[in-house]
């Protein structure tokens, strides 16, 4: 009966969404219109003179970029107990994070926003369902690995982790078949939690796994370990990964051998300002960008983000293949808010993006401005081309001005399942690579500014122990893959394998 269910409602979803799927502009104009009427009733709206906003070059010209310090001020008026501030009323909850630069993040949730975020984790799976005609999965037991659902307060406002309050949210229908129990849930400390959800589910009819695929990685290994044979022969009937928060290329071959076979997965584009796309083809790498969920979208081409006024386009102005800053306002009350991330749209028709890495995640030490997907390509590319087949379990990437000797260079830290035969061969196919893709790297190797990349290989859960130092072992927690700095890197040193 629950699949007939599931059949009827996926069908039902998917001919109502293609109404914004088909007409995205009309969507996104109407998500505009409609948060700044609501907008101009709040302190920020009345700040703003959102009464005068009538068009996109109306708010270009009243409302300026602002990242979360940018928004603090506002935030904290709410913290404080004023209402009306960023959005009407208060927030029911405050999403808190840790931001790599700004400390710990309040995001506000309002009853508004909340609703979106389930939404459309639910037409993620009912598309799948849709689109593969797959539907056993609703059978078994599903679990999400996430935060604790355990909530503290922010002067009256309850406070946690994004995925321990979508917890709060699941519906009945799906409680009976969720991992892992409430209590389970509940449980801080990663390590612990992982151990305890092992003993859960070991007798379980496991069909869908959800997670950041380093988290789900050490699940597995664990369920291998303690059975000695592969996933797929533990949980016969596991037949769908969901992941978000990390691209899963670094992680398939690694997924592949702890599984045993390869099963169908669906990417995420979620965060704990809002849902912004998911995969909607399964023979394309492109996320669908949801222009009916609360969002309106404007973009900044990456390369001039950081000049004195850059140009900020709304979605019918972008054009396939630009490395564009993404930035958002959202019926939680963010107002062009620089949520970090940038992104390339791979179609418009329907508008697909996929995500290229953070602004704030680069090398430019020497001009490169190196990008998160320009590595990540570059390592898949370089294994492949020096003839080694062996998983990465983890890695990122730093400059390194000042050597002892000899030329600057970028270092790779790569925790490895196990070591290459000739890291020296693999370095100089992952450098080509990355040569290949950006002109500005190429440039400064052959003028002599920087010499090749040099590999650091990491001990075996060496980025499980410097996230474990550093109190964010679990949970949406992950290693940017790479820096501008040695602030990771000078601590993953200690984790290096010597000789």
């Amino acid at each position: 009966m629950k699949t007939i269910f599931a059949k009827i409602f996926a069908s039902y979803v998917n001919s109502k969404n293609q109404k914004w799927i088909q007409n995205p502009i009309k969507y996104q104009r109407k998500t505009f219109k409609k948060l700044i009427r609501q907008g101009a009733q709040t302190r920020f709206g009345k700040d703003h003179d959102f009464t005068k906003i009538k068009n996109h070059a109306d708010f270009v010209k009243k409302v300026p970029i602002r990242d979360y310090e940018g928004l603090k001020p506002y935030v904290d008026k709410i913290i404080a107990g004023e209402q009306h501030v960023l959005w009407p009323g208060k927030p029911l909850y405050f999403a808190k994070t840790s931001g790599t630069t700004s400390g710990t993040k309040y995001i506000p949730i309002t009853k508004a926003s909340m609703p979106t975020h389930i939404k459309a984790a639910r037409d993620a799976l009912l598309n799948y369902i849709h689109k593969k005609k797959r539907v056993d999965f609703v059978k078994g037991k599903q679990m999400f690995l996430q935060g604790s659902p355990v909530l503290s307060e922010t002067n009256g406002i309850p406070t946690g982790r994004l995925s321990g309050i979508v917890a709060h949210y699941v519906p009945s229908y799906l409680q009976s078949n969720r991992m892992p129990s409430w209590e389970t849930n509940c449980i801080d400390d990663w390590e612990t939690k992982v151990d305890t959800i092992i003993k859960e589910t070991w007798e379980e009819n496991m069909s869908l796994i959800a997670g950041i695929p380093s988290w789900v990685q050490m699940y597995f290994e664990k369920i291998v370990e303690k059975g000695k044979k592969p996933v797929k022969d533990h949980f016969k009937n596991f037949s769908l990964f969901v992941y978000g928060g990390v691209n899963f290329e670094p992680y398939r071959d690694i997924f592949k051998k702890l599984i045993g076979k390869k099963v169908d997965t669906i990417e995420l584009f979620p965060a704990s300002e809002g849902f912004f796309a998911y995969q909607d083809e399964f023979d394309d790498s492109g996320l669908l960008l949801l222009v009916n969920n609360g969002i309106f979208y404007e973009f900044v081409a990456a390369d001039s983000f950081f000049d004195e006024n850059p140009t900020r386009i709304p979605l019918e102005e972008v054009q396939c293949g630009v490395n564009y800053v993404m930035l958002i306002s959202t019926t939680a009350g963010l107002w062009c808010y620089n949520l970090g991330d940038t992104v390339m749209f791979t179609s418009l028709k329907p508008y697909r993006i996929i995500v290229t890495g953070r602004i704030k995640h680069f090398i430019s030490a020497f001009g490169e401005h190196v990008i998160g997907s320009e590595v990540e390509k570059a390592l898949k590319a370089g294994l492949e081309n020096s003839g080694e087949t062996i998983p990465v379990r983890e890695f990122t990437v730093a400059p390194q001005i000042k050597p002892q000797e000899g030329l600057p260079y970028h270092e790779w830290f790569i925790e490895f399942e196990k070591l290459p035969e000739n890291t020296k061969t693999l370095s100089k196919a992952i450098d080509k690579s990355l040569q290949e893709q950006n002109i500005y790297y190429r440039d400064l190797i052959e003028g002599k500014i920087l010499r090749s990349l040099k590999i650091t290989p990491i001990a075996k859960e060496g980025f499980k122990s410097y996230m474990k130092s550093i109190g964010k072992l679990g949970g949406q927690n992950k290693v940017p893959r790479l820096s501008n700095d040695r602030k990771i890197a000078d601590e993953l040193c200690y984790f290096a394998i010597r000789g």
